[in-house]
């Protein structure tokens, strides 16, 4: 799973990034979102996959901290992101004469790094407090399987419903694949005649 959750997003950031026809506002923030896919499953995933091997379940308090810090990040930097695709997906359709001058690139950079400026300030010091000051009411397998669910199973289907499903998508990615093969050196395998 975390192995197609990387590909299938690198996929789209690769496909947005080598076509020129997918240089829009809102192929430009799929890209951001699936950037940050990679990230929030890359914050949790691999030590769970260390800890799963070993058998181990320790985590040092410094590497809780980092790995909690990150994924509080990511995560709400996913909402900001999915936040800004709705608005732009708003414009497109209840003005969409306006589209190109309401969404320019400077609005369209300038909302994206609204949304890394790196949120920490908005949400990370109050989600900090809570989860520190919360005491644990649920069950271990249901606060394992929430987690699964959230950090892993969402980011790794987010490729499959927002971007392959596209027609552009698809193409640009047919496109990147075929120039990809092109670029190749074929040797062909010539028979001696007898």
């Amino acid at each position: 799973m975390y192995l197609i959750t990387v590909l299938g997003n690198l996929f789209i950031i690769l496909a947005v990034s080598s076509d020129s026809h997918l240089h829009t506002p809102m192929y430009f923030f799929l890209s951001n979102l699936s950037l940050v896919d990679i990230c929030i499953t890359s914050t949790t995933i691999p030590k769970m996959l260390v800890n799963i091997q070993t058998q181990s379940k320790a985590v040092s308090y410094a590497g809780c901290i980092t790995q909690m810090y990150f994924f509080i990040l990511f995560a709400g930097l996913d909402v900001f992101l999915l936040t800004v695709m709705a608005y732009d997906r708003f414009v497109a359709i209840c003005h969409p004469l306006h589209y190109t001058v309401i969404m320019n690139p400077q609005l369209c950079g300038l909302l994206v790094l609204m949304s890394w400026i790196t949120f920490v300030s908005l949400f990370f010091c109050t989600s900090l407090g809570v989860y520190f000051s919360s005491a644990p009411t649920h069950s271990s397998l249901s606060s394992a399987t929430a987690s699964v669910m959230y950090s892993v199973v969402t980011p790794m289907l987010n490729p499959f419903i927002y971007s392959l499903r596209n027609q552009d998508i698809k193409g640009a990615l047919k496109r990147f694949f075929g120039m990809a093969a092109m670029k190749r050196p074929t040797i062909l395998g010539l028979k001696k005649c007898p």
